[in-house]
């Protein structure tokens, strides 16, 4: 029987669930604490253990970073008992660092799977990313637009005005030239200091977040791990992985990437049904964070599953 077949998506993703839940768990001691290594390390641990106890036979495509870079959960690191389907695992232990240990909004862990062979291999290099929510024409923007573009033809396909369009940016130098002619045109940029796993989920209910359109440069294995969520909730993503040296190039060459310039769209990056799951640590607009509850921490998880198109919003109280 194939992995396929095998990938029981009713079972493993109340078992993801819960791997989510106790990395989330474990950073609760280190928020505000103002350590981003300590907090990543907490959640690389527990959710390592968690993983652990799987019947499975996974592989981690998108992790820490290569095997000479990181001690747990590097890219290519098998886990579970062994003893079940094959799967693909793409994780962010904690998707926000640096705001957890400032304790400040929409820090997250994040996990998805899918069966062995359908996620995209992605180098721990940078990608152009750009995403909308669900309800539009397929490829009404494009990368190979300019910033200005992509708003006009998202405010026409809305039936809008481009100053009615909010984008979602990531605040770094490299993006002050797109921020200025996103402004230029009219729209509003939404800037975050970090988690663009949560900023391209945004766009799947504008009316809640106000935010209809991601772009910008990121980590390509963020890039795979939204498109997975995208599969589940809807809506359009669109990545290039950009390289900075020859030794970046070889990443992609050892993960089997031979076309440098290729955009890869949401399912070509997951091929097949996948199930994510995501768990807030601080308070976030996604998921709200880990709330003290008397004796007990309570957490809040969203769940989704492509192959049905379910949205599970969890509450677990877990006594301390």
């Amino acid at each position: 029987m194939s992995d396929a077949a095998q990938f029981d998506d009713t079972i493993l993703s109340l078992a993801l669930a819960r791997v989510s839940e106790q990395a989330a768990l474990a950073c609760r001691p280190l928020i505000g604490r103002g350590d981003e290594k300590a907090a990543d390390q907490a959640a690389v641990n527990a959710m390592r253990e968690e993983l652990g106890k799987l019947d499975i036979a996974g592989v981690v495509v998108i992790g820490e970073g290569e095997r000479d870079e990181a001690p747990m959960l590097y890219i290519g690191e098998e886990v579970g008992t062994g003893n079940g389907p094959g799967v693909d695992i793409a994780l962010d232990p904690l998707e926000g660092t640096t705001i957890t240990a400032k304790a400040m909004p929409n820090a997250l862990t994040v996990i998805s799977m899918a069966p062995r062979g359908t996620m995209l291999h992605a180098p721990d290099v940078y990608m152009d990313k750009l995403a909308v929510g669900p309800g539009y024409p397929k490829d009404v923007v494009s990368l190979d637009m300019s910033p200005r573009e992509r708003v006009e033809a998202l405010a026409k396909a809305k039936g809008c005005a481009p100053g009615d369009i909010t984008v979602c940016v990531l605040e770094r130098p490299r993006h002050q030239d797109a921020i200025a002619e996103l402004r230029e045109v009219g729209a509003s940029v939404y800037l975050i200091g970090d988690g663009d796993v949560a900023g391209v989920m945004h766009c799947t209910d504008p009316e809640t977040t106000g935010i209809d359109m991601y772009m910008g440069s990121g980590g390509a294995p963020e890039g795979v791990l939204a498109a997975g969520a995208l599969k589940c909730l809807g809506g359009q993503i669109w990545g290039r992985l950009l390289f900075r040296n020859d030794d970046e190039k070889g990443r992609a060459a050892k993960a089997g990437i031979t076309d440098l310039d290729r955009v890869y769209s949401r399912d070509e990056m997951v091929t097949a049904d996948v199930i994510f799951a995501a768990t807030g640590v601080t308070t976030g607009s996604l998921v709200a964070g880990l709330k003290p509850r008397g004796d007990s921490i309570e957490t809040e998880t969203l769940l989704l599953r492509s192959r049905t198109g379910e949205r599970r919003r969890m509450t677990c109280r877990h006594p301390l």
